[in-house]
């Protein structure tokens, strides 16, 4: 199966959802529409949706590691909701020291993390 990419803005954060297996072709695209949206829109907080993705191989969170390094990122807190073990290790390797969190399945509990007052 073959990843499929949707990224929007929803009320004060941009979400991003990926399905499938992601390629990094998908992952660079991804990368470009949340950027673009964030400095469009002034949101610096973003929820990544894995929960229907695949685990894919260890070079696509490299790919997404690499992009953040060069980009030199805008203040973007991300929060990165996935079903498994595997994609939380996945998720690390490619969002290394950021400001980011992982969630277990738990969609609320990570919008709940990005809304919070405290934080950014």
């Amino acid at each position: 199966m073959n990843g499929t990419l949707w990224v929007e803005l929803v009320g004060d954060l941009i979400v991003a959802r990926v399905r499938g297996e992601p390629s990094i072709d998908l992952i660079k695209d991804c990368h470009e529409q949340v950027l673009l949206l964030a400095r469009e829109s002034g949101r610096n907080k973003i929820l990544y949706d894995t929960l229907e993705m695949e685990p894919p191989p260890v070079s696509v969170p490299m790919a997404q590691w690499k992009l953040n390094e060069e980009s030199g990122l805008l203040p973007i807190k991300r929060a990165i909701v996935v079903p498994t073990s595997k994609l939380a290790y996945l998720a690390r390797l490619a969002f290394g020291d950021g400001d980011y969190k992982v969630f277990y399945s738990d969609l609320t509990a990570a919008v709940n993390w990005l809304s919070d007052s405290n934080s950014q």
